[in-house]
């Protein structure tokens, strides 16, 4: 929904005004070949100003079973900083990515003028590679892809419709 976006920052609204990082999980369905966000999933975190960790990730997967939903992506904010992906960002999305292909990562970031939102997704095979093999913690740099692409891009196969009804699950 295009209204996802804007309801997620009400939601981290308290966090972003003390620069804490928020994070949640986007769910839905498959229809017609195509995947629809249809949850907002805020789960149980810690936070910093530059980092988001998710708490008791049972309770996550829980409340998408029991709705029969798929995991889809992620979104979180940059309360303080601009809207890209950091090495942490590119590894946290990893995993959603080799799960599922289509996998996005939202980034919302308020103080950046030029884009407050970006939605991205590791360059593959490029990026895919490249986090793989890395085996780094915390923030720092990466190799350059062997096939010359960038780490990550921002995703083009991602339409805001706002017909597209979700709900919001927040566990804190």
């Amino acid at each position: 929904s295009s209204s996802l976006m804007d309801e997620f920052m009400r939601m981290a609204k308290s966090n972003t005004s003390k620069n804490i990082e928020t994070c949640g999980v986007l769910a839905g369905s498959l229809e017609g070949g195509n995947f629809f966000v249809t949850a907002l999933i805020i789960p149980k975190q810690q936070a910093t100003a530059n980092t988001c960790e998710t708490i008791d990730e049972e309770e996550i997967f829980f409340a998408q079973d029991k709705r029969g939903l798929f995991q889809l992506g992620w979104i979180h904010t940059h309360p303080t900083q601009s809207c890209f992906m950091s090495s942490v960002d590119v590894h946290t999305h990893y995993s959603y990515q080799v799960m599922l292909p289509e996998a996005i990562a939202i980034v919302m970031a308020p103080q950046d003028a030029s884009k407050n939102f970006g939605i991205f997704r590791l360059s593959d095979p490029g990026g895919m590679n490249v986090i793989q093999q890395c085996s780094k913690r915390g923030f720092h740099g990466h190799d350059p892809t062997s096939d010359g692409t960038p780490l990550y891009h921002r995703t083009s196969h991602v339409y805001l419709d706002p017909k597209v009804k979700f709900d919001v699950v927040d566990l804190r």
